[in-house]
């Protein structure tokens, strides 16, 4: 008797622990969709590429080039600002290069005209030269020339006294007389022609007469004329 009153599973009451919902429970899960299962991929792989993107940026520099949103409104600003100065700056620089070829050029015409006016004072120098030289050369003293002393004072001897002075400064053709004719106003020495004007002065300088003239009809080339 004791044997057939065993219990058993079906000699309990049944009660919500003997029916589980479908499924898996508990600590069981559902097969994950492929999606899931390749997210922590596809994380790891986004983390490894933005640290390279950083490491490549502080590496190069580039990373100082990199705007931030709230710098966006300051970087133009201050974009503009630069270039306003550098475009300032250029036009000064451009403004001073102008200037100093402009003086460098007045300086540089200023320069060829002083030589230029160097170069023409030379030669007109050089012309005055030659044409005094041809003057000299044409008028030279020749102590060989005839020169007759008048005495027209009322001092015997007065004339022979200034040719011996003459003949002293080395003339050798000189004569004294006594004049004929109308006699000038004021001592004088005549010359007769142009290429005996500088014996007439060197005559008259040596005996201290200031008054040169030119004369026609001379008999002597050269003729002294003294007077009171």
């Amino acid at each position: 008797m004791a044997k057939q009153d065993k219990e058993t599973y079906d000699s309990y009451e049944k009660d919500v622990y003997d029916n589980p919902p479908a499924g898996p429970m508990g600590v069981h899960r559902g097969a994950r969709s492929a999606a899931s299962r390749a997210m922590p991929y596809v994380i790891v792989i986004i983390v490894a590429l933005l640290a390279g993107l950083l490491f490549w940026g502080v590496y190069s520099g580039e990373i100082n080039n990199l705007k931030m949103p709230w710098s966006s409104q300051e970087s133009p600003t201050t974009s503009s600002a630069e270039k306003s100065k550098s475009g300032e700056s250029k036009s000064k620089s451009q403004a001073d290069s102008a200037s100093g070829n402009k003086t460098n050029a007045s300086n540089a015409d200023s320069s060829t005209d002083s030589q230029q006016n160097d170069q023409n004072a030379d030669q007109n120098a050089e012309q005055n030269a030659e044409q005094a030289d041809n003057a000299t050369a044409q008028q030279v003293v020749n102590t060989g020339t005839e020169v007759r002393v008048v005495n027209a004072t009322n001092i015997t001897g007065y004339a022979q006294s200034k040719a011996d002075v003459l003949v002293q400064a080395g003339y050798t053709s000189v004569s004294a007389s006594n004049p004929t004719g109308n006699v000038p106003s004021q001592t004088v020495v005549w010359y007769q022609n142009e290429t005996d004007k500088a014996t007439a002065e060197n005559v008259a300088q040596t005996l201290g007469i200031s008054n040169v003239q030119q004369s026609d009809g001379l008999v002597t080339p050269i003729v002294v004329v003294l007077l009171d």
